[in-house]
């Protein structure tokens, strides 16, 4: 007697394995540190500042205020993969929507970035 498999679940098993993959992250470079630094600049610095700690021009209208990046506790720990969550997902009840239009890569890189902002507070 032969199973056969709905094509549904393969194509859902597919999807699910594809976007597995898609989250791994790439290997930190000081070219994607950089990178990081130039989209940060951007996107991130008027919340968070440009060292990130959490004293930007918007933040003064901010309720709750943005994270210092450098020095607080990080929503999804104090890791590159949980920065790239947050910047995925957002921050409930805060001014942090998700950035998802950025590229992966690009969060992957200012994920990158706040973890260096956090390497030299702690040199200090």
């Amino acid at each position: 007697m032969t199973t056969k498999t709905p094509i549904a679940a393969v194509a859902a098993a597919l999807l699910l394995a594809s976007a597995a993959r898609a989250a791994e992250p790439p290997k930190k470079t000081p070219e994607l540190v950089a990178k990081g630094q130039a989209t940060f600049a951007k996107f991130c610095a008027s919340c968070h500042g440009p060292k990130g700690e959490g004293d930007g021009p918007a933040a003064k209208a901010l309720k709750p205020k943005p994270r210092n990046l450098a020095t607080d506790e990080l929503q999804h720990g104090a890791n590159a993969a949980g920065v790239f969550e947050t910047l995925s997902t957002g921050v409930k009840g805060t001014a942090m929507v998700p950035f998802k239009h950025l590229s992966e890569d690009d969060r992957w890189a200012v994920a990158y970035y706040v973890m260096s902002l956090r390497e030299g507070a702690k040199k200090k």
